[in-house]
């Protein structure tokens, strides 16, 4: 097992990330808007999301609403991986 994965699936490098549901972009990228602040879990901004949305670094996540896109804890913990093995190599 690589040093940025613990034995829990769903935490990376001391980031707790659900195991189920999903999460939107202000909960991955953070937000510290909100009282208390949302800590990222990727800390990019906004823009450098969405530019790799674009790229095809990241899922396009799926939609819920007009305004709600989200993205699946497994997904996020796959790019937490693919991450880290690129800053390994």
């Amino acid at each position: 097992m690589s040093s940025s994965m613990s034995k829990n699936p769903g935490q990376h490098n001391d980031i707790n990330i659900p195991l189920s549901g999903y999460l939107r972009l202000s909960q991955i990228v953070g937000d510290p808007k909100t009282n208390p602040p949302t800590l990222p879990i990727i800390p990019i901004g906004k823009s450098t999301w969405w530019r790799w949305v674009a790229e095809g670094k990241v899922s396009k996540g799926r939609k819920l609403g007009p305004k709600i896109r989200v993205w699946t804890p497994q997904e996020i913990g796959d790019l937490l991986t693919k991450l880290a093995s690129e800053q390994e190599g």
